[in-house]
């Protein structure tokens, strides 16, 4: 039983590094700017959710389904840098008054799709992760990752549907000038993907 929680905790604690709740608060923020308490509560279920039958499928199915394509982890880590590092970029170049001029109507609830369930997260990294620690698993084994990582994307929906609490908290400016820091860095961290692939590949 003790190796179990200690296997457990470990598939948390490797989730919780690369797809940490509090860290994509402003990312949610940024592409739900335009969206109501409601909507947010409903791209926030769907984001969630879906991000977690992808993970899902591939703790189950991931070795087959690399197999079945002639999928790479290192094209995987190539192509998944390069659509994380967009978001980033999207969100730097992002012009606040554009967005704001907006109408409502206008909102698109496909973010809860891509990029916010794929490849945010349940991006590369993610993915990665979870099919490493079922290489050898068991079905029990894979039945406690998928529990963590479920777990993890409850965390996250807490945060992202307490996030208007924390823009009224700190306040609007400063959440833009994180919303360019986190882009910031989710570009840096695409690039990093990036250049993983590129050495798993030729190096």
């Amino acid at each position: 039983m003790e190796n179990i929680w200690l296997y457990a905790i470990g598939a948390f604690t490797a989730f919780f590094a690369i797809n940490n709740p509090i860290g994509n608060i402003p990312i949610f923020l940024s592409l739900t700017k335009q969206a109501d308490g409601k909507r947010k509560r409903f791209i926030s279920k769907k984001a969630t959710f879906t991000a977690f039958v992808i993970v899902t499928g591939f703790i189950l199915l991931g070795k087959y389904i690399f197999q079945l394509f002639g999928l790479t982890i290192p094209a995987f880590k190539i192509t998944g840098g390069i659509l994380v590092f967009f978001v980033g970029f999207e969100m730097i170049r992002a012009q606040q008054s554009s967005i704001d001029n907006q109408k409502e109507i206008d909102f698109n609830e496909g973010i809860s799709i891509s990029p916010l369930a794929i490849p945010i997260l349940a991006g590369p990294g993610t993915i990665v992760t979870a099919m490493n620690y079922t290489t050898t698993a068991s079905y029990m084994d894979m039945g406690i990752i998928a529990a963590m990582f479920g777990l993890i994307m409850f965390l996250n929906h807490l945060a992202f549907i307490s996030s208007d609490y924390l823009v009224r908290f700190i306040g609007q400016n400063k959440i833009i000038v994180i919303e360019k820091i986190m882009g910031l860095i989710i570009a840096i961290i695409g690039t990093n993907m990036l250049i993983e692939g590129i050495k798993i590949a030729f190096f």
